[in-house]
């Protein structure tokens, strides 16, 4: 929402832990409602102001919500986490009654359905294919993957959990990448978890992301295919952690996730 006083505009602004049920873990996002589009250039600022994985600003319009995210250094194109928090401010904070809202975005439509405190997002899905491998992908990484594949981002998959939680990037390397991103993942060795991963964007502005939902496009579809089964269960095991609940749905994944709110705040912008 925003507000004039006087000669400053003022907006409101949440902080949510997304893909979690207490606050410091998971993945935090600021959450930015407009009440008309904002100049490009303004958003950046913002989001570089929050230095958070992700800032994401929604505004109604005739056709509905539009939604889009920033890193601190560049727009996105998709990303899971903020899309739950921003869902949860509508939910929790701005009376939004009912139980599924559609995204208009860069990926294209985005739902998010809600039931009870879950938040499951229905996400395009983007099955990882077999690539060239990218020396500054598999040095940065600092342990040759068994597989290395690519969607969007890279797709390195290795042998272990203990293997991927060993794992050292060098961050300088890796952001030389020729993809937006890199994916790391690994079968899980934890009761009821199916598969684990971690996420890498340096050349976004982002070394480690705690909890990437944008990464389970990819994710869902190849470990369905490896395990035989539509309904998974993830864990990205970054410092902070976070937990997923998985669903394939053809053309299509189910990403789910609690969310907590951190805070709230007001932003002055002159002018």
């Amino acid at each position: 929402m925003a507000a004039r006083y006087n000669r400053w505009m003022v907006l409101s602004a949440f902080v949510v832990d997304a893909f979690a049920s207490e606050i410091f873990r998971g993945n935090p996002a600021a959450i930015v409602p407009l009440q008309a589009r904002l100049p490009n250039a303004l958003l950046q600022s913002i989001a570089a102001e929050h230095n958070l994985a992700e800032t994401a600003y929604f505004v109604r319009e005739d056709s509905g919500y539009h939604l889009r995210w920033f890193t601190p250094a560049v727009e996105v194109d998709l990303c899971g986490h903020a899309t739950v928090a921003a869902a949860f401010v509508m939910r929790t904070q701005l009376g939004f009654n009912d139980s599924r809202v559609v995204f208009a975005s860069k990926s294209g439509p985005l739902g998010v359905d809600m039931a009870g405190d879950t938040y499951t997002l229905d996400f395009p899905a983007r099955p990882p294919q077999p690539v060239v491998p990218d020396a500054f992908v598999v040095e940065g990484l600092g342990r040759a993957p068994l597989e290395l594949l690519a969607a969007r981002d890279y797709f390195a998959v290795y042998d272990s959990e203990a293997t991927l939680a060993a794992l050292a990037p060098d961050f300088g390397l890796l952001k030389k990448a020729q993809r937006f991103a890199v994916i790391a993942t690994a079968p899980s060795s934890q009761p009821g978890v199916d598969f684990v991963s971690r996420f890498f964007a340096p050349a976004q502005g982002i070394d480690e992301d705690p909890v990437t939902g944008s990464a389970h496009s990819t994710l869902i579809p190849c470990w369905s295919a490896r395990l035989g089964k539509t309904g998974l269960i993830a864990k990205q095991i970054s410092p902070r952690g976070g937990d997923l609940t998985c669903e394939l749905r053809g053309e299509r994944v189910g990403i789910g996730g609690r969310a907590v709110l951190y805070s709230k705040n007001e932003i002055y912008i002159p002018g």
